[in-house]
């Protein structure tokens, strides 16, 4: 009896594996090179030690939550998709409860840690979880629900940016950088949703893929052009240092490998999107350091 008991308590609590799996805690890749890329402009050197470890802990915090969020909203769509139907919910590995309460751990850490650095950045702390509380619901109503996944991770150099300021008002640097990352993430989410263009057709769903077919690979290669002119126009009005513009050039041939192998969508999705953003954090670092 005991021994049942036991075994019945264990599969009440998840696995560590499942629960990093259910948040996509690699991706967390994609934002912490932008998180640092954003502080590095605020001051044109690295912050201290205990603003960059609040800003890491916010950055996952919020991811956390914004994923968290993101499957829990999605539960009966991914339940329906072949594809998706394997994830934590939808495969009964997490139980609803126990979403929501990974959910909580991550809006519990993002606002303490915001509320840590600085009074201004704990008032502005509901704006991004507005986001990610929203953007999830778009693809029921609009093709452009891309932008709506774009402008949550494009929060992130902002939000560092106003953390280490405490200014409300962007400047043009951090304005380029914010506008790039909306960019390339809409980009590289209308080269994921390609997975899905019968499904979302078949189920009243809505992006770009879904409308025009293959043809939204052209419109994800144009938006990822845009971004790295906004890199460009970093690099030439707020930037010094000539090996800048090697970092740039990296950044260029990432865009074009990753569109290159566009219908390889996890490697163009996962593995060079991680290497890109490093590459715009070394951006930013060979154009900030003196």
């Amino acid at each position: 009896m005991e021994e049942s008991r036991a075994i019945g308590a264990a599969r009440e609590v998840p696995r560590a594996i499942d629960v990093a799996n259910f948040v996509r805690l690699e991706h967390t890749l994609f934002s912490l090179p932008l998180l640092f890329a954003g502080a590095l402009l605020a001051e044109q050197a690295w912050p201290s030690v205990r603003t960059s470890l609040l800003i890491v802990a916010a950055g996952t915090g919020a991811r956390t939550a914004a994923l968290a969020l993101n499957r829990i909203i999605d539960r009966r769509i991914d339940a329906a998709n072949p594809r998706t139907r394997v994830r934590e919910l939808p495969a009964g590995k997490l139980k609803i409860g126990q979403a929501w309460g990974v959910c909580v751990a991550g809006i519990a850490l993002y606002l303490a840690s915001a509320g840590l650095l600085g009074r201004l950045t704990l008032l502005l702390s509901p704006i991004p979880l507005i986001v990610f509380t929203c953007y999830p619901y778009l693809k029921r109503f609009t093709t452009l629900a891309h932008f709506g996944v774009g402008l949550g991770l494009a929060l992130a150099p902002l939000g560092a940016w106003v953390a280490v300021t405490q200014r409300i008002l962007p400047d043009l640097p951090i304005g380029l950088l914010t506008l790039f990352t909306l960019l390339w993430v809409a980009g590289f989410d209308i080269i994921y949703a390609t997975l899905d263009i019968e499904f979302d057709r078949s189920h009243g769903l809505h992006s770009i893929p879904a409308r025009i077919g293959s043809k939204a690979l052209l419109i994800a290669a144009f938006l990822h052009l845009l971004a790295l002119l906004c890199l460009l126009a970093l690099a030439m009005t707020s930037l010094d240092g000539f090996y800048r513009y090697y970092a740039l050039g990296a950044v260029g041939v990432l865009f074009a490998v990753e569109h290159f192998f566009s219908r390889k969508v996890n490697f163009a999705f996962f593995h060079v999107n991680s290497v890109l953003g490093f590459f715009v954090l070394l951006f930013i670092v060979a154009g900030v350091q003196r």
